[in-house]
Parts: C-alpha cells; structure tokens; sequence
C-alpha cells in the first residue's frame, strides 16, 4: 500500500495539464511534473528487453537515487513554501500546494512501478544465479557464515535504543534507515518497543560467499538476527524506515565567510524538515504512530510498501562480476593527432582547434593537457575552474603539481554545487596547501562554465591554450557522460577567458568579448540575437533552422523566443533529455517545434545550439556553439557560464553533422514529448538508429588527423523530413 499524508488545501486538487492551449496557462509544462516524466523513461529502462539484466538493474537503481534527490531538493523546498504561506505561482499557472499533491500522487505511481520492476528483476535475477533473499533459509554451511558475519560485523555497530519515557527518541540523519521492533520481556511479558538504526557505513547489502551470488540485504540481516540482539525478548515483529531529509542549502547573502557557512549549512542539511517517510512491512500500528509523531511530519510523504526501500541501494548488486549481464566493455579512443604530435597537447592545438566527444574519446587527454602544462617549463600559468572533480581526481593532482613545480596557478572551486559541497571543501584545503590559489567565486552566482587555461612562453612572447567543456572535470561520469570538450589556441578564446576569470576572481565584469559569450552578462542575449536571426529569415522567406540539445529547459523568456520563431516559420527540433517546459505541437503557438529526449547507455549531457543562417541544417555556414548552460532561468541570469563559438570546419562539422545531427536521427533510444506532455518511444521500423552505437563504432573527425584521409571514412550522416 502507499499513501500520503498530504491533503488538498484550501487552492484545491491540482490541475490536469489541458491536451489544447487555449489561454496563458498552458504555455509551459510544469517543472516539477516533467522532471518526473524524465524519471519515468529513466525507470521504463529498467524493463528494457534489449539490455543486459544488470544493466536494467542499474536503471532500476539510478531512478531511486534521482527520485531522492528530487524530493529532498525540489518538493522539500516546495513543501517549504506551503509551510511558510508562500503562494508563488509556477509557470503553469499552479500554487505550491498545487503542486505538491499533484506531485505526491505522480511518485506513489513512480515508486509502485518501482516495486514493480523490482520484483520482475529479483525473478529474473534468480534465474541467472543471482538471488536476493529475506527471510528465506539457506544450507546449514550458510546460514552459519551468516550468523558468523552478523556477530563480528554487524552486531558490534549496532545500538538498540528503549522507546520509552526514560530514553528519548533518538536522531534519525538523513538518508538514515532503522528498525522498529516490537518485543515483551520474557521475565514479566512487559511489551517493549526497541529502534536499531543502521549505521551508514555498513554496506547495503552482504554478499554470501560460493559460486551462486546470494545477497541478503542489511535490514533483511538485523531482522533475522533480532534474538541476537534483544536475548531474554520475545520478537512479536518489526518494520523498517527510511527518511529523508530538506537536503537543500540555502546561501546567506551576508556570510562573512563562505568556507565557514558551507561547513555548517552541511551540518544544518542532515538535520532538515522530514520530506517522505518509507514504511516496509507489517508496522506495527502504535510504532508507526510513535514514528509519524516523533519525526514531525509535516507536507511529508508517506509511503508503505511490502517491497524494497532505498531502490539506490541495488547499485552494490550491479557490481557483481557476471560480464555476460552487463554492456560490452567499452574502451574510448585517444585522439590520433595528439598521438600523431608524440603526445605533445600543446603541438596539436596549435596546429589546429580540437574537439573530443567523452566518453567515446578518452577524457585522459584532458588530464594529459593539464599534466603537461604542469611538467613543462615554459608554462608560466595555470587557471582552472571547478565544479565537480570527483573523490579520485587527476585534475586536482595535475594542479598540485604545477604549484609545486613553481608555476602560478589559480583554482575557482564551486562551494555550491549540490551534494559536492563537502568534497570540494576539502579539494579546496589540499589546493591551498600545496601553494594554489583557490578562488570560491561569487556568493549569489555558481561558478558553472568549464574552463582551463594555459599560458605558455613561446619564442618573444606568450601563448595562451584554453580547453572549454559541456561537462565536469570528474573522472567517473566522464566516462558515462557523454560531453564534448574543445582545445584552442585562438588568441580571441585566451583574451576571453582571461576575461572571464578575471571577472571571477576580481568582480572585473568585460566590458566586451571577442569571441565567448559570458552568463550571466550576455549569454541570454547571443541566443536571442541568433534565435532573431532566424525568425527574420522565416520572414524573409529564407530557410531557417534551429537546432539545441540540452539536458533541461524551463526559462520561460527562452521558450517564447523559441515559440516567437515556431509561429514566424522556423524549424526548430529539440533534444532536451530531462526537463522540459516547452510545449510542442500546438496550433499558433509552437505547430513547427519537436522535442525529443535519449535514454540509454550513456546519458547524454553535452549541450549544443545550431543556427541555419540563411541555408538549409546541417550547412558550413551554421552558427554553432557548445555552452556550459542548460536553457534555465538560473543559468542564463545567476550563473557564471560559457557559450563558445565553432569556427574551425572541421570541428564545427563535427560538432554540428555528427554530435547533433547523429540525436536527432536516433530512433532506437528516443522518447517524442506529445502536445499533452506524454512522452512516446519512437518506433525504428525498418531504419534503426543508435546515436550510442554509432559513435562507439565511428570514429570522429576532428583529432583524427592523417588517419582521416588514409583510414576507414566516417559514414555520412543526414536528415530527412519525417526522420523524427
């Protein structure tokens, strides 16, 4: 069973998104709903035939971590606002409250399909030699290793606390799950209530040694060991719980000290409001009564369940070593004129620009470029920012050494990026003490574009080479993000990027830029000079075209840009993977915009325009450019982010005729957003296409250098009307 403690308020049950557009209301989606639309594709994944078994299980186990991020984030600052009286309408023309009912229903329905999934795969598991037990019994020789295991590895960090007058109800973190146990004293049959929460450093879930994997999960296990625990009770039952938490950290314009302020608002953040509250098996009625009033629910959602709770969790299972259910190992190429130059970055790029597609190019030659700017005597300078660099990072490595090595070396690291906070703290400390200067930006704007910077002395004077990226320094996702990194060594790029950081470091705003378009300056107004274009073009009864992807796009001035365009008679086609706010397809508002989401092996994260400029996509005289910015509110207005131009041939036909166009002819992992909001698979009939297949099979164009003209040629891809 699943339910909610969430009543409609005074505004009413929330409104059904209308099919038509008859009015302002329905020019947008709403936020929140569409990110739970792109949850649902995440989650449809895990039933997808086509994967291998642990492949499923791993989408299985991505929508439970995106689904927990979204509540302690998004609803709980929604809940927030209910609670604080704030009536800010959304979008689409719904109050929070409205939004928070309509939300709750729409995660019972996730988190039912969820349990759902959950059970097909255990069965499905189970036949492959893969078992998930509860309270099944094993052979002797294993359930002895299991009592064994519980003794010396699990009994001894377990506290069982009295629920009683005499002991008070204990802390619950974040995240944090438990077990309520309902017992009666064997020497006087007086009932008992005792709470065993488990610690977060024990693994989610212990895997019994032998050839077949057997898993039992760690509540699974402190249940069935309860007579360990409570010896001289009688165990008359239990229920396991989890919360979570308002994970959400709000800046203080005021703060004095930045550093200081992150490292309590991470203390504040275990400790925030109850958002949901999951409830496994039989509660007992008073226990969960004690649970609802203790923890102060309040617009918090509860959910029951006879199934599995913390779907986030299954990721430990995905790690078994079975090859035959998982992906084909992939192994990304190196570019081939890097190679071609003795591995020399410097040489290559100052031959010609360079764009590399992660993860089917190796993001090692981003390291390599930082690697070698730290090793080479002739740099003088080293300027990076960072936002996310993981927990193993070479990058950080790369910047110690070329403080160390004596060179000048400034580090713009991102306090602000959310569930990084910590981490980046403590890269900041590391940084700083190996001679760095480490910068945290601004107090109201994250620090979001992707750059580095490097100045080398070369003959009379100096060269600056600049690497700008789609996506994050972090060594993990680069390899299932897919993120298009650019090397130059235009002057106009360096000249910028000076300009950008120094913007960052000194609050020195450019007063102009030769070639980069800076956010929140003038990002904005680059897209809408570029979207006018090619409104007046449709005018003008020349071709006109707008090609984007993107991983969100909610700003609202953005969309009636886009549907300005639509109605003056520009093509637009949009691959927006996540959210979504715009509305395709309708009548007089946006009849000429399709949007189109990919989900598959890799989660598509670069972000890309293309502009037709007066001929028919793809073109040579297209304006393309890559950017660090989604097409949201925050990013064009209270970011710091990049839009970066593609005027070289070879990367702008790469960027431009395989990147983009190779998403928008993919039909195999494709979802088309209806006029209604429903998302549709597209249907591959008898032309298949894998935008993943195909660049994992393909080589690119830019940094292939001679093996371009004397190996296999890439094939030749193009769009035809109806293709989407």
């Amino acid at each position: 069973m699943l339910e909610t403690t969430e009543t409609d308020g005074e505004d009413g049950p929330a409104r059904p998104a209308p099919e038509g557009c008859p009015g302002d209301d329905c020019r947008y989606f709403n936020r929140e709903l569409s990110w739970l639309a792109f949850n649902e594709r995440v989650l449809a994944e895990a039933s997808n035939r086509d994967y291998p078994l642990l492949e499923r299980l791993r989408f299985l186990s991505i929508s439970g971590s995106n689904l927990d991020e979204f509540m302690m984030v998004r609803v709980a600052g929604l809940a927030g606002q209910v609670r604080r009286q704030i009536e800010e309408i959304s979008i689409d023309g719904m109050t929070p409250s409205q939004q928070l009912t309509a939300i709750h229903e729409k995660v019972l329905e996730l988190e039912m399909e969820q349990q759902r999934s959950w059970a097909e795969l255990k069965d499905l598991l189970a036949d492959q030699g893969i078992r998930i037990i509860g309270d099944e019994r094993l052979d002797s020789p294993r359930e002895r290793w299991l009592k064994e295991f519980f003794l010396e590895h699990i009994m001894p960090v377990l506290t069982p606390q009295a629920i009683d007058p005499a002991h008070p109800f204990p802390f619950v973190a974040n995240q944090g799950m438990g077990v309520l146990f309902s017992l009666s004293r064997v020497s006087d049959d007086e009932p008992v209530m005792e709470m065993v929460l488990i610690p977060p450093a024990l693994p989610r879930f212990v895997r019994v040694p032998g050839d077949e994997a057997v898993y039992i999960s760690v509540e699974d296990l402190v249940c069935r060991h309860a007579e360990s625990i409570f010896p001289g009770f009688r165990v008359h039952g239990h229920g396991v719980f989890r919360i979570l938490r308002d994970s959400d950290i709000e800046i203080e314009e005021d703060a004095e000290d930045l550093v200081r302020h992150f490292r309590s608002a991470i203390q504040r953040r275990r400790r925030g409001m109850v958002i949901v509250l999951q409830l496994q098996g039989k509660f007992d009625p008073a226990a969960e009564e004690l649970l609802r009033n203790q923890l102060g629910l309040d617009r918090a959602l509860v959910i029951k369940t006879g199934g599995l709770i913390g779907m986030t969790g299954l990721s430990v299972i995905v790690d078994e070593d079975r090859p035959d259910l998982k992906f084909e190992p992939y192994s990304p190429r190196y570019p081939e004129r890097i190679l071609e130059h003795d591995g020399d970055c410097f040489a290559a790029i100052r031959e010609k620009d360079i764009v590399i597609q992660h993860p089917y190019e190796s993001f090692e030659v981003v390291i390599d470029f930082l690697r070698q700017a730290a090793s080479d005597p002739d740099v003088v300078a080293i300027k990076q920012t960072l936002y996310r660099a993981g927990k193993q990072s070479a990058v950080i490595a790369a910047l110690i050494a070329a403080a160390e090595e004596g060179k000048s070396v400034t580090a713009v690291v991102e306090l602000k990026a959310r569930f990084d906070e910590e981490q980046n703290l403590m890269w900041a400390s590391q940084l700083e003490r190996a001679g760095v200067q480490v910068i945290y930006g601004f107090v109201d704007w994250k620090t979001h574009a992707k750059v580095s910077l490097v100045v080398r002395r070369e003959g009379e004077g100096y060269r600056t080479y600049c690497h700008f990226g789609t996506g994050n320094y972090h060594p993990v996702t680069a390899r299932i993000y897919t993120d298009v990194s650019f090397f130059t060594a235009d002057p106009k790029a360096g000249r910028d990027a000076s300009r950008l950081f120094n913007f960052i470091t000194g609050y020195v705003e450019p007063r102009r830029t030769e070639m980069l378009s800076i956010s929140p300056i003038g990002l904005r107004d680059k897209l809408y000079e570029r979207i006018d274009v090619e409104t007046a073009n449709a005018s003008n009864g020349k071709p006109a075209q707008i090609w984007a992807k993107m991983n969100s796009l909610t700003d609202p001035d953005l969309i009636d840009r886009l549907y300005a365009a639509s109605n003056a008679g520009v093509e637009i086609i949009l691959v927006v993977r996540g959210i979504c706010c715009l509305r395709p397809g309708i009548p007089g508002l946006s009849e000429n915009i399709t949007v189109k989401s990919v989900i598959g092996r890799f989660l598509e994260h670069s972000r890309i325009w293309a502009f037709a400029n007066g001929a028919d996509l793809p073109n040579r005289r297209a304006k393309v450019y890559i950017t660090s910015a989604d097409g949201m509110s925050r990013n064009l207005d209270r970011r710091v982010e990049l839009l970066v131009p593609m005027r070289n041939r070879t990367v702008h036909d790469q960027v431009l005729g395989q990147v983009l166009l190779a998403n928008l002819l993919d039909n195999e992992q494709s979802w088309l957003l209806a006029p209604d909001g429903h998302y549709e698979r597209t249907d591959p009939d008898d032309n298949p296409f894998n935008v993943h297949r195909y660049f994992m099979t393909n080589p690119s164009l830019s940094g292939r250098g001679g093996a371009l003209s004397s190996g296999r040629k890439v094939p030749k891809l193009a769009l035809r009307r109806g293709n989407i």
